[in-house]
């Protein structure tokens, strides 16, 4: 079995980022935290591989955790990056993606238009897209 340690790039902010993954989308968090957090451990690693460095051992992970496909729409895709350093048996938790809105929700309460997250820096842009897509959802059907 092989025993991998998690580590962070920078831990307060992957923990804040973590926190606001939990506040507004809770069954990410939960599978970061009882599904992939365990296999890392474990050595079996999910996602896309973005890049290997054979030299150094390394490869780097881009892991799309479940989220909504409006909000994946709006922002883009929740997604774990990681590191594999398979030498030192360690998995370097680096950032989630959506960052700016993630960590805008941690600063504060984000409101919501039509059941998705708006974040308070560009409301309107994001209630015209919201608008646009339910439009052309609605022409398909």
């Amino acid at each position: 079995m092989k025993n991998y340690v998690l580590d962070y790039v920078n831990e307060n902010e992957f923990h804040k980022l973590e926190k606001t993954l939990k506040k507004y989308n809770t069954f990410a968090y939960k599978k970061l935290n009882v599904d992939y957090y365990p296999d890392f451990k474990a050595g079996k690693f999910q996602g896309e591989v973005v890049s290997q460095n054979k030299k150094e051992g390394t490869t780097t992970y881009e892991l799309k955790l479940p989220s909504d496909e409006m909000f994946a729409q709006i922002h883009g895709e929740i997604k774990l990056i990681y590191t594999v350093y398979t030498k030192e048996k360690t998995v370097m938790l680096s950032e989630i993606t959506p960052k700016r809105i993630l960590i805008e929700g941690h600063n504060s309460t984000l409101d919501t238009y039509k059941g998705v997250m708006i974040s308070k820096e560009n409301a309107s842009k994001d209630m015209f897209k919201i608008n646009l897509l339910n439009e052309l959802k609605g022409f398909k059907e």
